[in-house]
């Protein structure tokens, strides 16, 4: 009975901490995924219990590491074995500016002080929010930044170049897995996607380790080795 109080304890504990987590927000996890920041805080935690606990006895803190390992190995392999489990585990990327105009609600959605997101694009080389084409907020709290054309390397203003303008590819397979709802964004149903599989070579999406697709319906395929 005791056993089960301490194993109880520590799965209530992990699921508390992974909702503080998704409260506090992106910004705080780094470059972690977002089970791995919580689930190291509390493994630090315990072990410095078990170190420093000399009445109560010590299987107990000891019991609690494992659950809290074993909690972290399983939502490994789900979020390995089912990518759409990812967004609840992980998040999902938020889009907080693009073609030149910023989105407030998506700033608020991901805890981000305006101040803090200018930083941010500073630190990533942009002074200049006008350099810019599009920000996207990743789930491990980092800036992913496309800078208008005429602003990449080697300058094409300086070659008196008109560019066209990129655009993000959106994933439409990841681990064999179709991803439904960006194909649904995009305008195209699985029927477009296995013609267009087929016609690379692939029998089916299972063969696919990751496919991405761009607003032009370009098709870029990366087989499962």
């Amino acid at each position: 009975m005791e056993i089960l109080k301490v194993v109880l304890a520590a799965l209530f504990s992990a699921a508390e901490l992974f909702l503080i987590a998704k409260i506090i927000g992106h910004k705080q996890v780094a470059q972690l995924e977002f089970f791995d920041y919580i689930t190291g805080i509390t493994i630090g935690s315990i072990a410095a219990e078990i170190a420093t606990t000399l009445e109560d006895p010590w299987w107990k803190p000891m019991i609690a590491l494992a659950v809290f390992g074993g909690v972290t190995i399983v939502l490994s392999v789900i979020t390995r074995k089912f990518p759409k489990s990812r967004k609840y585990i992980n998040g999902t990327p938020t889009i907080l500016m693009n073609g030149g105009k910023l989105y407030r609600k998506n700033l608020k959605q991901a805890k981000l002080e305006l101040s803090e997101f200018l930083l941010m694009c500073r630190q990533e080389g942009y002074f200049n929010l006008s350099d810019i084409q599009t920000v996207i907020f990743e789930y491990n709290g980092q800036l992913s930044i496309l800078p208008v054309s005429a602003k990449r390397p080697l300058n094409p203003e300086d070659m008196h170049l008109a560019p066209q303008q990129e655009t993000i590819s959106t994933e439409v397979i990841m681990d064999g897995s179709v991803l439904s709802e960006n194909l649904q964004r995009m305008g195209l149903d699985i029927i477009w996607l296995r013609r267009e599989l087929k016609a690379q070579g692939f029998g089916s999406e299972k063969e696919v380790f990751l496919a991405l697709c761009d607003d032009n319906h370009q098709l870029t395929i990366y087989a499962n080795e």
